[in-house]
């Protein structure tokens, strides 16, 4: 029996239709970046400079990788400690009913506390840290103390009192990433876009800034703060969480991670597997996320609230450290 020969035609429309469908997959798995020219993003502002070496004389501060919480976990905690799935694979979509709708997550009772991280050897045991810690320097400059990058009695004290102040535990007057992190937060409060990293657009468009590891929403050319800033987790090295515009095209407040078996409440996916959603431990932990960024129960679900499916989610900078 001959062959049946196949117009050139229907080959290359054959040709044509699987090259899309392939491009459809790829675009699946890894999210929809939005065109170019649907927002009018910024020039990528480049990672956050270095800090500073230390000066002749000066003791160097700890490294993040030698800290640990300073206080134990409390009985009946829950350690969701791999809490994000895979960044590459997207969820499987559907429409959640109302009455899967109408459940709220529950959150453990110690969700978002504010454990600082110190040196594993004052854990319970110090009432006024005697180490330089990571961020040593920039929290004197916040505090207006002298900035010579070395633990005094007086840098104690007032750290001491600003971590009383903001509800840090252990308020021991080390200079660790909780702390930092709360004045991160506190020196963005009121114009947290000030540097223009973030599209200015008529309506809403939730900002991630990677760099300072904050998160909020803003809308109209006056740039009104609809949510935040608030604390952030991103992606660790080895899973950064992506850079560039993304519409948030799927929300799931229940959702449940089938890869490493841990809760994601208030979930509202961006790109592939790449959502906002809550953690029920520590946001400022020096260990990032596997991509998604982390929020605290509280302000997911404050989030989950003011974001919709389509708002766009524009995303910038390197998480420090990755």
């Amino acid at each position: 029996m001959s062959e049946r020969r196949i117009p050139p035609r229907i080959t290359l429309n054959r040709r044509k239709r699987a090259l899309g469908g392939l491009a459809l997959a790829v675009t699946l798995a890894l999210g929809t970046a939005a065109p170019a020219d649907s927002y009018p993003v910024p020039p990528h502002p480049g990672p956050a400079p270095a800090p500073p070496a230390p000066g002749p004389g000066e003791a160097a501060p700890l490294g993040l990788d030698s800290l640990v919480p300073g206080e134990p976990r409390a009985p009946g905690d829950i350690p969701y400690l791999m809490d994000t799935p895979d960044q590459v694979l997207p969820p499987l979509v559907y429409e959640p009913s109302p009455a899967e709708d109408a459940v709220e997550p529950g959150a453990p009772k110690n969700a978002g506390r504010l454990v600082e991280y110190v040196p594993g050897n004052e854990v319970g045991a110090v009432t006024c840290s005697k180490q330089t810690g990571p961020y040593q320097r920039q929290v004197e400059r916040w505090l207006k103390l002298p900035v010579d990058g070395k633990q005094s009695v007086a840098d104690c004290a007032a750290i001491r009192r600003f971590q009383t102040d903001r509800g840090i535990r252990p308020s021991n007057g080390f200079a660790g990433p909780v702390t930092w992190g709360a004045i991160r937060l506190l020196a963005a409060k009121d114009r947290p876009n000030a540097a223009g990293h973030c599209p200015v657009r008529r309506s809403r468009i939730a900002c991630v800034d990677l760099d300072r590891q904050l998160m909020w929403v803003q809308s109209g050319k006056g740039q009104k703060v609809d949510f935040g800033p608030v604390p952030i987790r991103s992606g660790r090295p080895g899973y950064a969480t992506r850079t560039g515009t993304y519409p948030v095209y799927w929300r799931h407040k229940n959702h449940w991670s089938t890869i490493y078996h841990a809760p994601m409440p208030y979930a509202q996916f961006f790109s592939g597997g790449q959502a906002f959603h809550g953690i029920y431990d520590n946001v400022y932990s020096t260990v990032g996320s596997r991509g998604c960024v982390n929020l605290t129960y509280s302000d997911a679900r404050r989030l989950w609230g003011v974001l919709r499916k389509g708002d766009p989610v524009h995303i910038w900078g390197h998480r420090p450290g990755s």
